[in-house]
């Protein structure tokens, strides 16, 4: 299933670039878009009903789902898709994480273990490998930005209530709307107008939206976080008159 709605999306953006303009010639790419979305959500979902996780079927379909985008972002700007992607590759990567921590700030499991093993080795090792050159960085450097936000907001290492402040609800919704389902509706919207350029054009927005989320979510750190010593301290002066002024 993932190999096949990888080829949808391939296919989908291969008639993108070629474009056209005829109903069919902007129709047809937007409803593979979402055809493509509907396999992507269902895989997960009937490998989980069926006891038949793994970790090659995980590591799959996250890398088809880049070849899937940067296929459609090279379609809709040429070279400049590359970049364009990885600012898109950020944006997931930022709701992977958010959804994580607000998770785990809860005692919630996260992503559960493979239900099956008998991973083909060398398989394994090629997804593997390919996920620890283009999403493991992205991973530690956004970790460790939103873990040194966060003490630094903090004033010290943080409490439990502040680390569900800092992911609280609201927080993962805004990450979660800008997942891969959303990226491809919006996309396939634009298609069916005629204007599949709008969607490139959407992702700094879309990063924007995310540091005005990140700096939210730090006010709410900083509502919890104790005043300093040296504000809390009494100071030295004439005191209170009856009237109740200094």
């Amino acid at each position: 299933m993932v190999l096949f709605h990888t080829a949808l999306g391939v296919y989908a953006a291969w008639r993108i670039r070629r474009g056209g303009s005829g109903l069919a010639d902007r129709l047809t790419p937007a409803l593979l878009l979402q055809v493509k979305t509907v396999l992507d959500n269902l895989d997960g979902q009937l490998a989980r009903a069926t006891g038949q996780t793994t970790e090659t079927g995980r590591y799959l379909d996250t890398e088809m789902d880049l070849v899937v985008n940067l296929a459609l972002n090279v379609a809709l700007a040429g070279r400049a898709g590359v970049p364009l992607t990885v600012l898109q590759s950020l944006i997931l990567t930022t709701d992977y994480l958010w959804e994580r921590d607000h998770r785990q700030a809860r005692g919630e499991v996260f992503r559960e273990g493979a239900a099956q093993a008998g991973d083909h080795p060398r398989v394994l090792a090629t997804l593997k490998a390919v996920y620890a050159a283009y999403f493991a960085p992205q991973e530690r450097a956004l970790d460790t930005l939103f873990g040194t936000r966060l003490r630094a907001v903090a004033g010290a290492e943080p409490t439990p209530e502040q680390r569900r402040a800092y992911t609280a609800l609201p927080v993962t919704a805004v990450a979660a709307n800008l997942g891969l389902t959303t990226q491809l509706a919006v996309l396939g919207a634009c298609v069916l107008a005629g204007r599949p350029q709008l969607y490139p054009r959407s992702l700094p927005l879309q990063a924007a939206l995310l540091l005005g989320t990140q700096l939210w979510r730090e006010k709410q750190v900083r509502r919890l976080s104790p005043l300093p010593a040296d504000r809390c301290a009494p100071r030295a002066g004439p005191a209170r008159s009856d009237t109740g002024k200094s």
